[in-house]
């Protein structure tokens, strides 16, 4: 009870009110900020309009399907073959282009790797380029080594096989 009469104004016979100026450091904001509101009321109008556009292509699709479906089934003969000749086609520009791009970059890389290793010496880009060259002469020469070394044993093992 003497507590009770501690939280009263004596004069008035109702609760003290405190007025504070900054919210205390626990008290947060439990409702959504003024930016997010707007941002829900930007985004639903740009939500809407893109579902509403999915609708209509899927049902785009779904007709066009129904359409094309006995096309298919009655020039299947014809259509199936040249699906495979072009995915070929396509599949051999792809890795051709892909290769390509392979060596070309690892030709650029070599070349640049070998003028940073001969930047302290001097080296001129010419003088790199002979250098880029001579090891590709070099590996080839190699590669021609392994290759004739492989046709000998070849030649040593398939006339033991037949004699």
């Amino acid at each position: 009870m003497a507590d009770r009469d501690r939280d009263r104004d004596p004069d008035r016979n109702q609760p003290q009110e405190i007025q504070l100026l900054h919210p205390p450091p626990h008290y947060r904001q439990t409702g959504p900020s003024t930016t997010q509101i707007v941002a829900v009321l930007t985004l639903l109008p740009v939500g809407g309009s893109l579902l509403a556009l999915a609708a209509l292509t899927l049902t785009g699709t779904l007709i066009g399907l129904s359409i094309a479906i006995p096309l298919f089934i009655i020039f299947s003969p014809v259509i199936v073959p040249a699906t495979i000749a072009i995915s070929m086609a396509v599949a051999g520009f792809l890795s051709s282009g892909a290769f390509g791009l392979t060596g070309l970059s690892s030709l650029n890389y070599g070349l640049k790797r070998m003028i940073r290793a001969n930047a302290g010496a001097g080296v001129g880009k010419g003088q790199a380029k002979r250098g880029m060259w001579d090891m590709v002469g070099y590996v080839g020469q190699k590669t021609k080594d392994v290759g004739q070394n492989m046709e000998n044993k070849a030649h040593e093992g398939g006339g033991a096989v037949r004699t």
